[in-house]
């Protein structure tokens, strides 16, 4: 079996300083796993990389040669990818089946949610046949605020959504944020629950944000596991779900011990 953790969300969330600590933890543990990165606008890395799309197309290139702004080379890079799969394939024909990838994307949230490029990145992946788990990462300090918390809420799921994955979303910088604040949100079980500062003149607004809060609710899809980067349990617990979530290890041989089960030696 082959495995992909597919880490993404909005720019600035965290991402990459989940994955560096995810590969350190790993590390520091006998665990192997394998890098990439898929963000062509990407400058450095605190992680060990295994391949870098970079090698294939890069947003500043493409700013350079087509005049695009960021945002229209990132688009144009992902694309070039998909026409590019051959490439992938090759970098990822380096690794034994049963290996671990971890692939840390770009920060632009619209080629997750309302673009089809990650759509049919996913859907080759699966068809090559990698189990592949979505794991979002939004900013703790972000979803403090009520109405934030309702905005990050739609963006994962609509993101869980379109890519049609096996979900885990993180609050990340958890570390930022005292405890108190941290468990409200936590504890947090109902978007209905969540008090809103409703504007007086505006009826019709008043009436979407609680419509917003309905199909949070309705669907109960929408959870979150805190991250702590510093803290080892923290990383380990993430880690545990983000298996769970892609199966990792259910197809490995049983060992079983044969005097437990009274075969021993006559």
């Amino acid at each position: 079996m082959k495995y992909i953790q597919l880490v993404c969300g909005p720019a600035g969330s965290g991402k990459s300083t989940y994955v560096s600590a995810l590969q350190e933890h790993c590390s520091n543990n006998g665990r192997q796993i394998h890098v990439c990165n898929l963000d062509p606008g990407a400058d450095h890395f605190n992680y060990d990389v295994a391949f870098d799309i970079r090698d294939l197309i890069s947003v500043e290139d493409v700013m350079e040669e087509l005049e695009l702004g960021p945002n229209g080379a990132n688009i144009y890079c992902h694309e070039y990818l998909l026409s590019n799969m051959d490439w992938l394939s090759e970098e990822l024909s380096q690794f034994d089946e049963d290996e671990y990838l971890v692939f840390d994307c770009a920060g632009q949230i619209e080629l997750y949610t309302h673009l089809d490029v990650m759509k049919r990145f996913v859907d080759d992946l699966k068809i090559w046949g990698y189990n592949v788990v979505g794991v979002f990462v939004i900013d703790a300090t972000f979803v403090t605020d009520p109405a934030k918390f309702i905005s990050g809420s739609l963006l994962s799921l609509s993101c869980m959504l379109k890519l049609s994955l096996p979900h885990i979303n993180l609050l990340s910088k958890c570390d930022l944020l005292p405890q108190s604040e941290l468990d409200s949100i936590l504890n947090t079980q109902s978007a209905r629950d969540i008090p809103l500062t409703l504007n007086a003149d505006n009826t019709m607004l008043n009436e979407l944000t609680k419509d917003l809060q309905d199909i949070i609710d309705d669907f109960s899809q929408v959870a979150f596991l805190p991250l702590n980067v510093r803290d080892e349990d923290s990383i380990g617990m993430v880690l545990a779900h983000v298996d769970h979530a892609l199966q990792y290890g259910e197809g490995a041989d049983v060992k079983v011990n044969d005097e437990i089960l009274g075969g021993g030696e006559d």
